[in-house]
């Protein structure tokens, strides 16, 4: 029987530099017996050379469009805007199942082309869980710019928060945190902001916990919500009380929003920064119905217009927020996927890729016959 092929894509979304694969899994998936292509990248957090050393064969930046059908094409995000048919199947983060803007566009090219999208998101066990997930660095990382955002604000209310660095690793980005938050106690009569974190029991809602907390934030004033508290339904006049709101709740129906316009021109607001890391603002799941695009490492915030005596209120909504700490998020996504990565040479009766592959077929049978060329 001929070796399983997986070819790892170089990513091409902006400040992306997160990988699937790390040096350690792709060790594993070799001494498993699969052959691991990886595409040369100058934005990956590991080096080429941590890959090579291991084993595993550089191949130029985006070959994978040539590769043959049968590779596995295992990326991150979601590949550049085009027409063009997708024949590979491919792991990776689609954000094309709970119709997203142009998700019809997008699952198309796959239906054209005869490929396959095994949607990383919907990698789940025989529970329903996902196999693997960003989540705890994606809150980590949320808790990182809205502190660094707050911190900001309060020193400098009239301009926008700067550019983020991306970091090598965790430890600077909490020294930075801890410099701007001293910098802002000195403008906010020596007071911590209070923090209230929504989904504070799940993976997501942990490390945003944990990175307020190496912040020095005193958990005290970290408000940590989650299923009993939200169980009446929003809106909630906690979050305008409060300074930082950091929502962690990851939503597959839609339910009354945390937070409306209304509500936050009510007398008294504190807020001054809501950070959404589950981050769907065009899906009609999005909680937090104040803000309709993405934010970016490069313009971190966005100004939200809001009525009422309270000071000037910005979303943090950044997709790809684990980025920042890309080398930890990395290693901790990729340990849990290895399993069923291993397994891929039986994708056909594998439950997992059987599961995803047949969530990618329902998906495509919501698409008109004009879009997949019946």
């Amino acid at each position: 029987m001929a070796q399983t092929v997986l070819h790892l894509r170089s990513e091409t979304k902006p400040l992306e530099r997160r990988s699937p694969l790390s040096p350690a899994t792709t060790k594993a998936l070799l001494d498993a017996g699969y052959i691991v292509n990886v595409e040369r990248s100058t934005g990956r957090i590991f080096d080429d050379g941590e890959f090579e050393a291991v084993g595993a064969t550089l191949v130029p930046e985006g070959s994978w469009v040539d590769a043959p059908k049968d590779h596995i094409i295992v990326g991150l995000k979601e590949l550049p805007e085009s027409d063009d048919p997708l024949h590979h199947s491919h792991i990776q983060f689609g954000h094309c199942y709970k119709y997203q803007e142009n998700w019809d566009r997008y699952l198309s090219r796959f239906a054209r082309g005869g490929g396959t999208l095994y949607d990383i998101e919907f990698l789940t066990d025989e529970s329903g869980r996902r196999v693997s997930a960003f989540g705890y660095y994606a809150g980590y990382a949320g808790a990182a710019v809205a502190l660094l955002a707050w911190s900001h604000q309060v020193v400098h209310p009239a301009t926008p928060l700067p550019s983020i660095p991306m970091y090598p690793s965790a430890t600077p980005l909490i020294a930075d945190a801890k410099a701007s938050l001293a910098s802002a106690y000195l403008h906010n009569g020596n007071q911590h902001p209070r923090v209230l974190i929504m989904g504070a029991l799940g993976r997501c809602g942990t490390g945003a916990v944990d990175f307020c907390l190496a912040a020095g934030i005193p958990a005290s004033n970290l408000l940590k919500w989650d299923m009993a508290e939200t169980a009446a339904g929003g809106p909630f006049t906690e979050i305008a009380a409060s300074d930082i709101f950091i929502n962690c709740v990851y939503l597959s129906t839609p339910i009354p929003p945390f937070m409306t316009f209304d509500s936050l021109a009510e007398p008294g607001r504190k807020l001054r920064v809501a950070c959404d890391v589950s981050c769907d603002p065009n899906s009609a799941n999005n909680p937090m119905p104040i803000y309709r695009e993405y934010s970016t490492y490069v313009k971190p915030t966005l100004p939200v217009h809001v009525e009422g005596d309270g000071p000037p209120l910005t979303v943090v909504s950044i997709d790809h927020l684990p980025s920042l700490v890309a080398r930890e998020a990395s290693e901790s996504f990729s340990g849990p996927l290895l399993p069923s990565l291993k397994v891929l040479d039986k994708r056909h009766e594998e439950g997992v890729w059987v599961r995803a592959e047949k969530v990618f077929r329902e998906k495509v049978g919501e698409l008109p016959a004009s879009m997949v060329g019946k």
